[in-house]
């Protein structure tokens, strides 16, 4: 799996990698399976969504975007890292028993009709941004999550659910979208206009990338490269600096690479980012789980599962290791009776017993497709009078906790659970900018649009007010314009 021409030769490594002296053997020759040019050369895209499931299972982006060495991180050995850090929607309300804080996104189930509530500024229900096959976007990468060591997993909230959820359908919506007339060439030449001379015209700069899809991104950098002979990456790094630089480097980053990138970030060096681990190995779609797999060990010469079992330990370690096979059953229809009898083993496997199981709950959260768990949380809700989110509490602890509640979250509103995340990532004393700039990054083209609903109807306030509250400069009018009102 191996393409000429990557990484493109000529540009100054990071500070400190690589290592002095050896910067001519980073990368190994012909490792790295990412062409520098646009359009894509020979081949086809890589491996297709699998169709009729939950948002985003597209493969890795087209062949061309993967960054340089001038403005990504360099490829690694084994061992090593990239050195600069950078940093999908289930769910018609259940018509069983309530649960006690997760808000349902009004226009997104499972299955195959219609969304039953348009939702203006995106895209029709069950439509994704046509530049990414299965309408996968961006996944950047997470620097700290270890200000949310605290982060609750339900929110004090409680709304009315009604609706069947075997007649769920998907229907979410980007904020942004592929820009019409797009032109590569020109959006590359206004870049160029505004890094050049004295000062850099930020506003240039911010309206061309908020308003460009991930894929046309890519293709400007490629533009810029065969325009100019230059790194788009290398000149805006050079312009830029702190949460700005980290904002516009996350949005030039190709999808696959920024999540393979933020789990070895995440379990290189001294201590795990257990938080990174969680929330991208227990969202991510089955494909999207392989490419990052198979990225991850053509990146960084490394096996993923072994990287997680030497970091990792008990319970939490078995349910990554799981969740790393990506093979969750993604059958979108839902089993009832399976449901009864999966809602009567957990109990069993906890509440009812002296001690817990672990072990059946790793299996039934780690194989049960996302429809098919919300329907076990129902039939759980209605046994055993709680909520199987409570009863995860009284059971677990730690990030074997905070991992199975991911899941279970995820289950029943994806962006409930990312409009959580990004409201603690605000809270309190200073900005968890990597979380911020993550979140808004990866679900800018997927459903930004029902994360800000949530937000607004979870926590009263718009998600545009808290940002411009919470950032300044540069960098809020770009997180605004990605955002938008």
């Amino acid at each position: 799996m191996s393409y000429p021409g990557y990484p493109p030769t000529g540009y100054p490594p990071f500070p400190e990698y690589p290592p002095a002296g050896q910067e001519s053997s980073f990368p190994p020759p012909g490792q790295y399976p990412y062409p520098s040019g646009f359009p894509p050369m020979g081949g086809g895209a890589y491996p297709p969504a699998p169709s009729g499931s939950y948002p985003g299972a597209g493969g890795y982006p087209t062949p061309g975007g993967y960054p340089a060495p001038g403005g990504y991180p360099v490829t690694p050995h084994p061992g090593g890292a990239p050195a600069y850090p950078g940093g999908q929607g289930f769910g018609a309300p259940p018509s069983g028993a309530g649960f006690s804080g997760y808000p349902q996104p009004p226009a997104q189930s499972y299955g195959g009709g219609p969304a039953q509530v348009p939702v203006p500024g995106g895209f029709s229900a069950g439509q994704m941004p046509s530049q990414y096959s299965g309408g996968q976007a961006p996944y950047p990468s997470q620097i700290n999550t270890e200000s949310f060591s605290s982060y609750p997993a339900f929110s004090p909230v409680s709304l009315d659910y009604s609706s069947d959820p075997a007649a769920m359908t998907q229907g979410t919506q980007g904020t942004i979208r592929p820009a019409s007339n797009f032109d590569a060439m020109r959006d590359a030449e206004i870049l160029r206009k505004a890094m050049k001379g004295f000062g850099t015209d930020e506003q240039a700069i911010v309206d061309v990338v908020s308003s460009r899809s991930n894929d046309q991104r890519q293709q400007i950098k490629a533009a810029f490269k065969t325009m100019y002979g230059k790194d788009l990456i290398k000149d805006l790094k050079s312009e830029l600096s702190g949460n700005m630089e980290e904002l516009i480097l996350a949005l030039f980053m190709p999808p696959t690479y920024y999540d393979a990138w933020s789990l070895r970030k995440a379990i290189q060096g001294a201590g795990t980012q257990e938080r990174v681990l969680i929330e991208i190995l227990c969202t991510r779609t089955n494909q999207e789980i392989r490419d990052i797999v198979r990225c991850y060990q053509s990146e960084f010469g490394r096996d993923l599962e072994k990287d997680i079992k030497s970091d990792t330990s008990g319970h939490f370690e078995r349910l990554l290791v799981s969740m790393c096979q990506g093979n969750r059953d993604e059958n979108q229809s839902v089993n009832h009776q399976m449901a009864q009898d999966d809602a009567q083993r957990l109990y069993q496997a906890g509440e009812g017993k002296l001690g817990t199981d672990e072990s059946c709950f790793n299996m039934i959260l780690a194989t049960r497709s996302f429809p098919q768990l919300k329907a076990t949380m129902e039939a759980y809700s209605r046994m055993a009078n709680r909520d199987l989110l409570s009863s995860v509490s009284r059971e677990f602890s730690g990030y074997i906790e905070s991992g199975l509640k991911t899941i279970l979250q995820c289950a029943l509103n994806r962006p409930a659970f990312f409009a959580e995340r990004l409201y603690y990532s605000m809270k309190g004393a200073g900005t968890d900018d990597s979380t911020l700039v993550r979140i808004v990054v990866t679900r800018s083209e997927i459903d930004l649009v029902q994360i800000k609903q949530m937000f607004t109807q979870m926590y009263q306030k718009t998600l545009s007010t808290v940002i411009a509250g919470d950032t300044s400069g540069d960098y809020r009018k770009l997180l605004l314009a990605i955002v938008g009102q």
